[in-house]
């Protein structure tokens, strides 16, 4: 039995976690994939207080330690579902087994948004990408689209832009929604086209990843693009299907909760960019993962 069980170990769970070790409850933190969430793609983070840049992977590094340095365990387990029983005690059940606890916080964060096209899946990994960290070494003088004009695509769009010999930047709409900064950094590579008001259409190749059509919304032109490799970077999805018993989910599938990351489950708490919230950054997360934590342990409390 664990006073509070957090599911998810990015920024949002694991500061949860530093915040519940040091008002000395006993944690577990469940985590199916990668310590630090979706922030272990970036290579370089600028906008961490305290820290003029650092990785991802460095910055998770950190957290994880420091955690763990509290006494907080750390399990690498996939939850599947959370239930409170009668007597006011969550069971938290994974693929191996369940664990007791008396309050549940969670962190899931998200995922990578899909186009949803034919041949999308079959080729991921295989000429489509989400992370030009993990992957953009394999397109060194080769060409490439990124596909989305947020601050994530036009960080994928610099990083190819460093090895690619061209990088095709396609936007739905006709404008870039990222930081002006970014944006002007790629202006500023004679190696990077923009094309705006452009939807990907159909995937091209059979057996291997040979380019994508795009149209234009407005003219229903069909460009064809022939590519080596496509880096997708459309958003986030929720990883929040295994708790819609628990808790009440929006229409895109976050967690309902206001500010003090509560939720309509007395007991249950959530965190991050798994939430309803209109900032999604690193450091929104971090403040989620106290705010929830504090108010875990108020319930806890009483």
């Amino acid at each position: 039995m664990y006073d509070i069980i957090i599911v998810g170990a990015g920024p949002a769970g694991l500061t949860a976690a530093i915040y519940a070790r040091r008002a000395d409850k006993s944690v577990l933190v469940l985590e199916k994939g990668m310590f630090g969430g979706q922030m272990t793609f970036s290579p370089k983070i600028e906008n961490y207080p305290g820290f003029g840049q650092i990785s991802g992977n460095e910055l998770a590094e950190k957290l994880v330690d420091h955690a763990v340095t509290l006494g907080a365990e750390i399990d690498l387990q996939e939850v599947t579902g959370v239930r409170k029983e009668g007597n006011g005690i969550f069971v938290v059940t994974t693929e191996e087994g369940e664990f007791m606890a008396h309050s549940v916080i969670i962190a899931t964060g998200s995922r990578h948004r899909m186009l949803g096209l034919s041949k999308e899946e079959r080729f991921v990994g295989e000429g489509i990408s989400f992370c030009a960290v993990c992957d953009g070494a394999f397109y060194a003088d080769k060409t490439v689209a990124v596909i989305g004009g947020g601050n994530s695509a036009l960080q994928e769009a610099i990083m190819l832009s460093d090895g690619c010999e061209k990088v095709y930047v396609v936007q739905n709409l006709d404008f870039l929604t990222g930081e002006e900064k970014l944006a002007a950094i790629l202006r500023e590579r004679e190696n990077v086209e923009f094309i705006f008001g452009c939807v990907v259409e159909e995937i091209l190749g059979e057996d291997t990843f040979g380019g994508i059509v795009i149209k234009n919304e407005k003219s229903g032109e069909k460009i064809r693009l022939d590519l080596d490799g496509m880096f997708v970077a459309i958003g986030q999805v929720p990883e929040n299907e295994p708790f819609k018993n628990a808790v009440t989910l929006s229409d895109r599938g976050y967690i309902v909760s206001d500010e003090d990351c509560l939720t309509d489950t007395e007991g249950l708490f959530t965190a991050g960019d798994c939430r309803t919230k209109k900032i999604r950054q690193i450091t929104t997360a971090c403040g989620d993962g106290a705010v929830a934590a504090l108010a875990a342990c108020r319930y806890l409390d009483k």
